[in-house]
Formats: structure tokens, C-alpha cells, sequence
């Protein structure tokens, strides 16, 4: 399968990543933040080095991961001050995106509510109600302004968002009426908060058509007490998950990236070691 790496949870040097993606034989770049500053925010001259940097080593970019839509709320409707800088955010990296070759955006979705529907008494005292079909006008022009730039979004299935899980990646899809232009970055530990079994479950929800893109980590949630701890890859709660993903995802022919998100560290605040420990495993898995 096709294997990569979030660049910057290795190193915001570039070069240094590529240098590393080398040693262990990782071919696709996914790029959020590169030096100090986060895709969609470099210049026109940054982005040709960047480029020639990647086609030169050989990497093609996978995706353009910034977090669009991120830490916005119910409060928010579109058009308004914080929707306008998202959106002129999400031009400016579908533009890099044509200059870097990549095929995917990412964007997230806004702050979570907690219960968005319920059922026998549920729905009158639990429900926030609403909130769900006020995001949809939020995140409706990014899917028009990418079919007519000719790119995918992926949305990114996060801990604290609407979309918190790949049920629903789908249902704001199918919502939309965008498959095709609208696709999940399905993040099985981040769906863990919501308890949401990563296999068969959650692959269930997107395997026929719906699936843009992976992002792969390890992790241990205990939602009771409000704490998650990253895991070294295969000691967390998907350490029995990783192969049957793995194995489903050959079967059906999945042709996109699966990224692996380095970050954990072992105690020391080295993020690249914490990949090293990894690397390996998620290798042997997924190769």
C-alpha cells in the first residue's frame, strides 16, 4: 500500500524529514506545518522550493492538511468574519495544492456538541438541537469552491469535532449531497474518544466510496476522566485493530495514502524518536 508520513510530526525541517523518509523507505509527504508556518500562510517562492525539494527526492505530497474550520462554533455562520478567513485559508492552499501536485485539502469541522440526535425523551431534554444543520451552510461552500478547483476535501474525522467519527464523515457527505469532492481522513484514534471500534465498525461506515485518505497513531482514551495518552504504536487500545484494517483495506483495493502521524514521544518531549520507536510497526502492518 501506499505508505507516508505527516512531515512535521518528524521535523519542520523539510529536508530533514525527506532525509528520514528515506531511511525507512516512506515515499508519500503529507505537509501541515513546514519551518514555522502552516500550509496555505508560505509565500509563492517557499512553495517552488518546497516542490522542488519534494519531485526531486522523489515524494509526491499526499495531502495539504490545514485546519480549516477548526475552533469554530454554533456561534459561527457562514460569511461572517472567522468563516470568511477559513474559506480565503482554503483557497490559498487549494492554490498550493495545484503548485505541489497534492490530490487531497483537509479540513476539519467545528467544536463538538455532544448529543446531536436522540430518540424517547432524548431528543427534548438532551439534544442540541440544531447544531448539526448549522454547520452544514459552514462547510457547503468549501465543497463548491474544491469541485470547481478540481481537488478533494478530506474531512477529518477529530477528537472535539462535529465529525468525530467515520458514521459521521458519512452522513455530513450524504448531507451535502458532495461524494466525490467530499471524502473521509479517517483517524482511528481519534475515533476512539468516541468509542467508535475501528474495525469492522468504523470501516464499515466508508469503504464503499467514502474513504479519502488514513491517518494512523496509537492511543489509550479514558473519556470518563477526560485524559488521552498516546501509545507506542500496537500498545494502545488499537493494538488488536491495526491488522484487520490493514488486511480489509488490501482486499478492497484501497488505492490512497495511509499517513502515519508521529506523535508520540517517549516521555522526553522528542517527537522523532517517538517515530523511530513506531515506524517499524506501522510498516510491518501496513506494507
Amino acid at each position: 500500500m501506499k505508505l507516508g508520513v505527516i512531515c512535521d510530526g518528524i521535523s519542520r525541517d523539510l529536508s530533514h524529514t525527506v532525509d528520514v523518509m528515506d531511511e525507512f523507505g516512506l515515499t508519500y509527504a503529507e505537509l501541515q506545518f513546514v519551518g514555522d508556518t502552516e500550509v496555505g500562510d508560505h509565500s509563492a517562492q517557499e512553495i517552488r522550493e518546497m516542490d522542488a525539494l519534494l519531485r526531486d527526492r522523489g515524494k509526491p505530497v499526499s495531502c495539504l492538511s490545514r485546519h480549516i474550520f477548526a475552533g469554530m462554533t454554533g456561534a459561527n455562520t457562514a460569511g461572517d468574519a472567522l468563516h470568511t478567513r477559513h474559506m480565503d485559508a482554503l483557497k490559498r492552499v487549494i492554490d498550493m495544492a495545484h503548485v505541489v501536485g497534492s490530490p487531497l485539502v483537509r479540513i476539519m469541522t467545528p467544536k463538538k456538541e455532544q448529543i446531536l440526535w436522540g430518540a424517547n425523551g432524548a431528543e427534548k431534554w438532551n439534544v442540541a438541537h440544531g447544531a448539526w444543520d448549522a454547520m452544514l451552510p459552514l462547510i457547503a461552500p468549501a465543497v463548491d469552491v474544491a469541485r470547481d478547483a478540481g481537488v478533494v476535501l478530506v474531512v477529518e474525522t477529530g477528537n472535539g469535532t462535529m465529525v468525530n467519527s467515520n458514521y459521521t464523515g458519512r452522513k455530513l457527505i450524504d448531507d451535502l449531497g458532495a461524494k466525490g469532492t467530499l471524502k473521509v481522513l479517517w483517524d482511528p484514534a481519534n475515533n476512539c474518544w468516541c468509542h467508535e471500534e475501528a474495525y469492522p465498525a468504523g470501516y464499515e461506515e466508508v469503504r464503499d466510496g467514502y474513504l479519502g485518505h488514513i491517518h494512523i497513531k496509537d492511543v489509550q482514551v479514558d473519556t470518563p476522566r477526560a485524559t488521552l495518552e498516546v501509545r507506542r504504536m500496537g500498545e494502545g487500545q488499537l493494538a488488536d485493530q491495526f491488522a484487520p484494517m490493514a488486511d480489509a483495506l488490501r482486499q478492497d483495493g484501497y488505492d490512497g495514502v495511509i499517513s502515519f502521524e508521529s506523535v508520540y514521544h517517549p516521555g522526553d518531549g522528542d517527537f522523532e524518536a517517538g517515530f523511530r520507536l513506531c515506524i517499524d510497526r506501522f510498516r510491518e502492518i501496513y506494507a
